[in-house]
Order: C-alpha cells, then structure tokens, then sequence
C-alpha cells in the first residue's frame, strides 16, 4: 500500500510538471520550426529530403528532449552545472586531437556515428556553471576582484579553445553570453568598461594574427565588390536575393537566386535569404517577430524565476538565442562579416538544434521550477 501510494503520488508531482511547462512557449518554437522546414523544402527544390525530413525527425527528438529536461529538478541541474562544464571542456580537448576536420576547421567530433560540435553544448554548459558560480554570491561578493578571478578563468578557457578550431564568430558569441551572465549577477558596468577599452587598440594586432580565411571574411565585409566572382560573391549574392523578394515576395518555390543555385549555403548559414526571396519584407519581419517572441519569452522566465540561478541560466540562454539570430540575420544583410553561424530552429543542422532545445529544456525547467528556493548554509561566497 505504501509503495502505491508513493507511486501516486509521484505520478501526481510528475503530472503537476508537464501541466506546468510553458506550452505556449514551446507552441512557438514549433512555429518556428515549421518556418525552418517551409524554407528547407523549397531549398531542395521543392523535395522533403534531404534537408526538410531530417530537420523535422531532428526537432522531434529535439522537442522529446525539452520536455525530459523541463521535468529534472532545477536544483538538480546546478548540481550537475560543472560536470556539464567539465565534460564541455573535455569534448572541446578530445576535438583538437581527434576532430573531424571541415572547411578548413576542426569544429566537430563523432560520437556513435553522430558528428557533434561541442562549442555548441560549451556555451550551455558555460553558462551553467556560471550561474552555479554567481547564485549564492552576496553584492558585497560581487565588488570584489579576486571573487571574479575563477569565472572570469572558466569563461577565457572555452574561448581559447573555440579560437584554436578555428571559429572565432562562436569563440565571440560564447565570450558575449558569459559577459550578459557576470552582469545579471551585479558586476560592476565600469569593469566591463576596463575590459572593453583595450578592444580597439589591440584590433590591429588580432587582425595581423587571424588565419587568412578570417582576414579574407572582413575584407570581403569591407569591400564585397572588389572580388565579386570570389570571396566577395556569397554576401552579393545574398544582398541581390534579399532585395529581389520586395514586400511580398517572388512566391513560394519561385525564387530565382536559391533555385538557380546563385546562393550559396541556402540551407544553412543563408537560410533566412531564402525566406526573403520568396516571402518578402512580411515574411522576413514575420520571421523576426517570431524570433522576438521566443527571446522575449525567455527574457519573462528570467524575470518572474524567485532564485538567482534560473534567473542567471533564463538570462544566459536567452542572450545566447539572440546571439544566433543577430549574427545570422546581420551576417546575410552583410551587416557584419560571413561567420559560419546557422539561424537557429531554422537552418539545417544537428548540433545547434540539440543545443537550442537542450537550452529551451532547461529553460523550461526554470519556469516549471520558478518558485522553488535553493537552501543556503549560511556562508554565501
């Protein structure tokens, strides 16, 4: 009798979670979804395969994995925060000595027949472990140096390591969401500012020490015109699709650019270009708006979370999402240089995707566990 009554009432406390997962959240991200297999389908030519069918079986498992993650106890996951790490940092080492070697990168790694891209799960896991880190510190804490010390360590790690692939757009954004963590966790604006400072100065140097691919993307992002047949090509043929489309576009599965072959990497980093050819200004604006959404969505959870570790993993994960979405949109508008980055939920691709929803699971898992309070000991850092 005991043993069922437990069970019951497991049962009952496992119930209360999947009632309380934000499904309007997760509606959106399906949303979102879809918009990413409307876009790969024309990308194919009109075909499911072989970009559609595979980033529908791939947001499914996706979507199996949010929930499964949104249920794990949000204490839980910080207790968990830096083995997340240290397997992170494990699997960006094992990437430098065994990686498979693409585009001139060694970004990724096969596990079981899967090829992964760990600085995608890094920043994840860096973000976790900064959160564990910062949760508990009092803001007296916080005003002091060698407090910062250790985080400050744990983030220029993965970073320098990122940067050894090569993929210094990642290396950036994973350095910009560990920085939007130490300041929702109250370090000081004007030691940002410390940081920021030398940034100019030290650009002549860092750009004398980038491979020549890296040299060739800002120059490209300078003078696109001056090789339009070469590295200049990609970012002018994306301007001309994104232009074409007009208000309303040249339709579905009409657009000249992507079908006529004129757009490089239509499936993946010029994903949104597609959807701007054939739907126009409203589908990209529509788009966007989708996007805004889920940030903001996050941004909410982070808010309303009563513990300062959800409120520093919804703010982390939150900022990284938006990162993906600024770089990629800015990317194709030649706003910034070319970097590699594939709009999330959208572009074709295994290990962003499980990265996004692992991100939403875990996001998930804050909202569900909004109002749950962490124990102190008495001697907070």
């Amino acid at each position: 009798m005991m043993q069922r009554r437990l069970w019951r009432e497991a049962s009952f406390d496992l119930t209360g979670k999947v009632l309380r997962i934000n499904w309007l959240y997760v509606l959106l991200l399906c949303c979102l979804a879809a918009v990413g297999y409307t876009a790969l389908y024309s990308a194919a030519g009109g075909s499911a395969e072989p970009y559609a069918g595979r980033h529908l079986v791939r947001f499914c498992i996706g979507l199996t994995l949010l929930v499964c993650v949104a249920l794990v106890d949000i204490r839980t996951i910080q207790r968990l925060s830096w083995v997340a790490y240290a397997v992170g940092v494990g699997l960006l080492i094992a990437v430098m000595r065994m990686g498979h070697i693409g585009k001139g990168a060694q970004r990724w790694i096969e596990i079981g027949g899967f090829q992964l891209q760990p600085s995608e799960l890094m920043k994840i896991a860096l973000v976790l472990a900064l959160a564990s880190w910062f949760h508990k510190a009092s803001w007296e804490r916080m005003g002091n140096p060698l407090f910062l010390i250790p985080p400050i360590v744990a983030t220029l790690i993965p970073v320098g390591l990122i940067l050894k692939e090569p993929n210094l757009g990642t290396a950036v954004i994973a350095a910009i969401v560990g920085g939007a963590v130490f300041f929702g966790a109250g370090v000081r604006w004007w030691k940002f500012l410390l940081v920021a400072l030398p940034v100019p100065f030290a650009a002549k140097f860092a750009y004398e020490h980038l491979h020549d691919y890296q040299r060739a993307r800002i120059d490209t992002f300078l003078h696109p015109e001056s090789d339009p047949l070469g590295a200049g090509y990609n970012i002018l043929q994306s301007k001309i699709a994104l232009g074409s489309g007009g208000m309303w576009g040249k339709g579905y599965l009409q657009g000249t650019q992507g079908h006529l072959d004129f757009l490089p990497e239509k499936q993946t980093d010029f994903i949104f270009t597609m959807i701007g050819e054939e739907f126009g200004w409203v589908g990209t604006a529509a788009t966007i708006g989708l996007l805004s959404l889920i940030v903001l969505g996050g941004m909410l959870i982070a808010i309303r979370c009563r513990n300062q570790f959800g409120r520093l993993v919804a703010l982390g994960i939150s900022v990284n999402f938006f990162m993906y979405v600024f770089v990629n949109i800015a990317m194709v508008m030649g706003a910034i240089p070319v970097g590699g980055v594939p709009l999330p939920l959208v572009s074709h691709g295994g290990s962003a995707m499980l990265t996004v929803m692992v991100g939403f699971g875990i996001l998930m898992s804050i909202h569900v566990h909004r109002d749950t309070e962490f124990e102190t000991n008495g001697d907070d850092r």
